[in-house]
């Protein structure tokens, strides 16, 4: 039987609630929201838009439960970094550390999401998002006052880029307030841009030469940083939103770029009267909770629950089905043996002596007990901490093999240039070697800087002696 997904998006404008069965519109319906209400994704008004989202789930019919909802996506950043192959364990915290060295807002004013990735063997490659704490806090808090319970947050570009069924595309989505546009290679969403449009700008025609600008700059940035496998003609281009319904301006937004422009196709079938364009992140939800039907299908990699740790829903718990069953069970016994006591008095007293020395018996074992669970509880504090400190070494080893293996990468591409001693304390390395002439030291310590593994590359001594040059260099992590 075919799985039911209720799927709701706040935008700035509108509410929109999707609800499928399998991959087949079931029931939808949009409202409209008056301005300020939501502004660049924050709701302000917590209160009437929970009433709002209570009328849009009235009015489909559908229980506000099991909800996936997206998030606007608006100031948000999205990275894929590169780290040594740690282990599982460890892999948290070297996320967490390595976005707090990229990511420019401080990790305390956001929350962050991230999934691994195909990588090449001895490293690790992970999609990183963060976004701002004050919408999702303001979402969630308007989702609790209008009783829906949502168990998967999703960000609103992802959601569009998971909608292609193609390893490689630019994606461009127009809307009233703001444009996005979203480059998708090796069916990872590898550029993702969204700008505010003027709010005195209203028609499309006038936002039109900010959006074809705009898409330019996307292209000609991925293309300068990927020049062996750069954007060309083969790679299509999709519209949504405003742009999906003016086929006249797609030339003028590609300009004199060969690409063939057409609309975002939805992957699902939809009845007559349902407009996709309206609801592609809406649907871009859907697709969290639908397998591919064929193993060769191409939509995007990236598929994570972007909903903080703690507005997660709360797991079913056998415990707490089992706690009030045993206080049932054992009132009954209670009641048994009550009435068992009362019919066989004469026989207690006989056992009495013999009840007597099994109690002393149980006291010493509690006894015995509660000096173990001490012990035990001593020993997994040790234990913890142990189990820190390992994780602490192992993250530590694998960032000083990542430093060797790009200073000696570094090096091997460079004829002119032997590494030699190398002292490593952390977040500052030393290394001496040699080279034959002044110019290829110069030309490593540059290598080495461009390689984003070290912030600062100092050169604190060059020394001539007998036709080469003995260098030792200075590095920031």
């Amino acid at each position: 039987m075919a799985k039911r997904i209720t799927t709701l998006y706040i935008a700035d404008t509108d509410i929109n609630l999707l609800v499928m069965k399998g991959k087949q519109v079931e029931t939808w319906t949009s409202l409209a929201l008056e301005p300020g209400l939501v502004s660049q994704g924050f709701i302000a008004e917590q209160a009437l838009v929970a009433e709002k989202v209570r009328q849009v789930f009235k009015e489909a019919g559908v229980q506000p439960k099991d909800v996936i909802v997206a998030l606007s996506g608006h100031d948000s950043l999205y990275r894929i970094i590169t780290l040594p192959d740690v282990p599982e364990a460890v892999l948290p915290e070297a996320v967490r550390r390595e976005a707090k060295r990229t990511i420019p807002t401080p990790l305390e004013e956001v929350y962050f999401s991230y999934q691994s990735v195909p990588a090449m063997k001895g490293e690790r490659r992970v999609f990183l998002a963060t976004f701002p704490r004050s919408p999702v806090d303001a979402l969630v808090g308007t989702l609790r006052q209008a009783n829906v319970k949502p168990y998967v947050m999703d960000l609103a570009p992802l959601a569009i880029c998971r909608i292609p069924d193609v390893p490689r595309a630019i994606i461009v989505n127009t809307r009233l307030d703001h444009l996005e546009v979203m480059i998708i290679a090796d069916r990872l969403p590898e550029v993702i841009r969204r700008l505010s449009l003027p709010g005195e700008v209203e028609s499309l025609a006038e936002k039109l030469p900010l959006v074809a600008e705009e898409f330019n700059r996307t292209v000609l940035f991925y293309n300068s940083s990927h020049m062996d496998k750069p954007l060309d003609s083969t790679v299509p281009v999709f519209v949504c939103g405003d742009l999906a319904e003016a086929p006249e301006t797609w030339q003028t937004l590609i300009g004199d770029r060969d690409y063939s422009v057409s609309p975002l196709p939805s992957p699902i079938e939809a009845p007559e009267g349902f407009n996709s364009n309206q609801f592609m992140i809406n649907i871009g939800l859907a697709l969290k909770e639908l397998p591919a039907e064929k193993e060769e299908a191409n939509f995007s990699l990236v598929d994570f629950n972007a909903l903080p740790e703690a507005y997660l829903p709360e797991h079913f718990s056998m415990v707490r089905v089992l706690i009030p069953v045993g206080i049932v069970i054992g009132i009954g016994l209670i009641i048994v043996a009550v009435l068992l006591g009362a019919n066989a008095r004469t026989q207690i007293e006989k056992v009495r002596s013999e009840v007597t020395v099994v109690e002393d018996r149980v006291s010493q074992l509690q006894s015995d007990i509660t000096a173990l669970t001490s012990q035990t509880g001593s020993l997994q504090a040790t234990a913890n901490t142990l189990n820190n400190t390992i994780a602490a070494l192992q993250l530590e080893r694998a960032e000083m093999h990542e430093d060797l293996r790009v200073i000696h990468r570094k090096a091997g591409t460079m004829a002119k240039v032997t590494v030699g001693a190398i002292t490593h304390s952390g977040s500052s390395v030393r290394v001496n070697g040699v080279a034959s002439d002044e110019d290829a030291v110069f030309a490593y310590a540059r290598e080495l800087r461009e390689s984003g593994r070290f912030s600062m590359v100092w050169i604190p001594s060059i020394r001539e002696s007998q036709g080469a040059f003995s260098f030792a260099f200075d590095l920031t992590k």
